[in-house]
């Protein structure tokens, strides 16, 4: 489509500029004209064009001069160059010099609308790259540790950048630990209110009085201890961004208020009568399934559909197993700067040993272990002595292999015995979360529960001796017999 897509137009012959005119403006093209270089980079100058049309010979400065001049005014300007006397020594000259492409006279309609296409489209995608480009490096600076290259995690990133120019209400969704408050930063820091301020709500760390009070404020003597009166959240929100962390959490009481803000606008202070309007972006979190607690009338069904306009789904570390060693290196340099210690390096081993975890605690657990192992750190190399034992033996776990023994043995306890081993490996490599573990090992979580409770399995201590080295080859029969 070349519906208003601005073409700039230098030809020294009036025919050329009426018959390329008329052709360019039946397709809804914005056409502007010059008969001569120096008339067309004026108009360069004090406008953008989407693609400059150029004849090559010109009296004064001819096309492969203007084509230069044009590029220096903008670089990314594709040029098409129009020249009655082709030849294949002038076509390599302009294409080096930068030229788009390449017509001559005389020339088929279609061939120039082909063209003049393709360069508007190149022009489009080269836009709009620089500015995911500069979206996301703004990204990157005001949410300093929302990294990731992997597939999953450049979709979120293009997402973001659609949806922050918006004033659309957003929802992030993503296990506790996978950056859904960084997500909701990077959103505002891309959106037209980045200058304004950016609120955040800990939703359920208050009871409902005082919720209510925190966000709408309140007037004096409105409650018992209000002695002055209050502005709330959403209005020091005004003309910024309001997340909402943990959004399922919000009492029953406090959703109808909060829906009526986000619908209206609007509200009203505790113990006000008058209206208090408000120019607010709303963006909600959570690590729920939302639509579950609305099946279960422990969320409103209206404020869920209020909320769940664009939904951003944040994977959980151990699906983008690519981000774990560019993660590891960022938190490296983080942490190497704040403790003076900026020259550290990990080890192989030890990324190996990174990549291998689970990671159920995610990016901020992997935070944490980076941050341990730069404080611990005396020389100049991160090697897995430390790396935590949890995250050490966790990934080295292998199905035991062994014969029977000459006196025989029990399949059923032999089978509950391995039942009870993978268990507690599995829960070990979970962080104890039932939930992870059940998918980890493909089975229902209420069958992985009735499993727990028929083994009479129990949290693990932490254990510094060697019986426990993870090496898959541990008896699970006193005196069975084991094939290494």
């Amino acid at each position: 489509m070349l519906r208003d897509t601005s073409v700039l137009i230098v030809d020294d012959e009036e025919v050329m500029r009426e018959i390329l005119q008329t052709l360019l403006e039946r397709e809804g093209c914005r056409v502007s004209v010059a008969v001569n270089g120096e008339d067309g980079l004026a108009l360069a100058r004090a406008q953008p064009f989407d693609v400059a049309v150029v004849d090559v010979m010109m009296p004064g400065l001819d096309g492969i001069s203007t084509l230069d001049e044009l590029k220096k005014i903008d670089e990314d300007l594709p040029v098409i160059l129009i020249t009655a006397f082709a030849s294949l020594k002038n076509a390599i000259v302009a294409m080096k010099r930068g030229a788009f492409d390449y017509v001559t006279k005389p020339f088929k309609n279609d061939e120039v609308l082909v063209v003049v296409r393709n360069a508007a489209e190149r022009r489009r995608l080269l836009t709009e790259n620089r500015t995911l480009r500069e979206t996301l490096q703004n990204q990157n600076q005001q949410s300093g540790d929302f990294v990731g290259q992997s597939r999953s995690m450049r979709q979120v990133f293009a997402l973001i950048s659609q949806a922050a120019v918006s004033r659309t209400t957003i929802l992030v969704e993503g296990e506790s630990g996978t950056g859904k408050e960084l997500a909701a930063r990077a959103l505002h820091a891309g959106s037209p209110r980045s200058s304004g301020p950016f609120i955040t709500v800990n939703s359920g760390s208050l009871p409902p009085d005082l919720l209510e009070s925190n966000l709408f404020g309140h007037l004096k003597g409105a409650f018992t201890g209000a002695v002055a009166p209050k502005k709330g959240l959403f209005e020091l929100a005004n003309k910024g961004t309001i997340f909402f962390d943990e959004i399922g959490s919000v009492p029953p009481e406090t959703q109808a208020k909060l829906l009526r803000v986000i619908q209206e606008r609007e509200f009203m202070r505790l113990g006000g009568v008058d209206i208090v309007k408000v120019d607010v972006r709303i963006i909600a979190a959570t690590n729920v399934d939302l639509s579950a607690l609305v099946e279960q009338n422990q969320f409103r069904e209206d404020l869920y559909y209020r909320l769940n306009v664009i939904k951003i789904g944040l994977p959980p570390l151990r699906e983008r197993r690519e981000d774990i060693r560019h993660l590891a290196q960022h938190f490296l340099g983080k942490y190497g700067i704040e403790n003076e210690k900026p020259s550290l390096e990990l080890t192989p081993a030890a990324l190996d040993r990174l990549e291998e975890y689970s990671w159920p605690g995610n990016v901020r657990e992997l935070e944490n272990v980076i941050e341990r192992a730069v404080v611990l750190a005396t020389g100049l190399r991160i090697d897995v002595e430390l790396i935590p034992d949890e995250i050490r033996t966790a990934g080295s776990f292998q199905i035991p292999r062994f014969v029977v023994p000459p006196e025989g043995l029990s399949l059923r306890e032999t089978i509950a015995a391995f039942e009870t081993q993978l268990i507690e490996r599995t829960l070990a490599m979970t962080g104890g979360v039932q939930k992870r573990a059940a998918e980890m090992l493909q089975i229902k979580p209420t069958t992985l529960n009735e499993m727990i409770k028929r083994h009479d399995i129990r949290p693990r201590r932490k254990r510094n001796d060697s019986s426990d080295s993870g090496d898959g080859d541990s008896d699970l029969r006193p005196g069975a017999e084991s094939v290494v």
